[in-house]
């Protein structure tokens, strides 16, 4: 089963093609505050888009762009405004597709289909972790906020997946240096405290100022 995230401000026509995909077999949201397109995006986690170009407040190529920034799931643009030029922009932004309306939904799931069969099975979908802002790649190991891309070493990057992936608990600092070093030679403890506090100031030096907590005698945690 597919989620699929539905961006179109007509909310009977969003309705409509939720109940179409639904009745294929598949999850859909459509959503209805069109400020926060990204924060919706990261909650559902969706593996695909279908985005209208028109929208409230900012149109569809702005969120493509900022999806980009993040993931490379798949999105489909939707619109009226089918003229070549659209077409052409829509794919350059970083589209897959494009539907035009009046949307036949069957061809919009058929559509929808030959890009998902082509998208997961070779199974390229982007894994992230988000706090704050800041987007963890799971795939190429780095870190994105405000548009600036923070290179992790491994075990850096080892610490705050640890980290994020258990946000809002305290992790031990031997659950810690197991996770780090688990494969490897035995290192003394000493080199946590080190690579937690060369992360802390990559973190500080983007402008993630106490993203990592210390809890004395007990490790380290992201609070929620």
């Amino acid at each position: 089963m597919y989620k699929i995230f539905i961006v179109e401000d007509d909310i009977a026509l969003a309705e409509a093609m939720k109940r179409q995909i639904e009745s294929w077999g598949n999850e859909a949201v459509y959503t209805k505050d069109f400020q926060n397109i990204i924060k919706e995006f990261l909650k559902y986690d969706p593996h695909m888009v279908l985005m209208d170009i028109m929208l409230p407040f900012f149109n569809g190529y702005h969120w493509c762009t900022e999806i980009r920034k993040i993931s490379n799931v798949p999105i489909v643009f939707i619109s009226s405004a089918s003229d070549n030029m659209n077409i052409v922009m829509a794919m350059n932004m970083g589209g897959d597709d494009f539907i035009q309306k009046p949307i036949d939904l069957d061809v919009m799931i058929a559509k929808m289909q030959a890009l998902l069969r082509r998208t997961y099975d070779i199974g390229n979908k982007t894994a992230l972790l988000e706090h704050r802002g800041a987007f963890l790649n799971l795939d190429d190991t780095t870190l994105t906020y405000n548009n600036s891309r923070i290179e992790l070493t491994k075990n850096e990057f080892r610490i705050l997946r640890t980290l994020l992936e258990n946000k809002g608990k305290v992790v031990s600092r031997d659950t810690l240096m197991n996770k780090l070093w688990q494969m490897d030679e035995y290192v003394e403890e000493n080199t946590l405290t080190v690579n937690v506090n060369r992360l802390r100031k990559k973190l500080e030096a983007a402008g993630l100022k106490d993203f990592i907590t210390t809890k004395v005698g007990s490790g380290y945690i992201i609070e929620n």
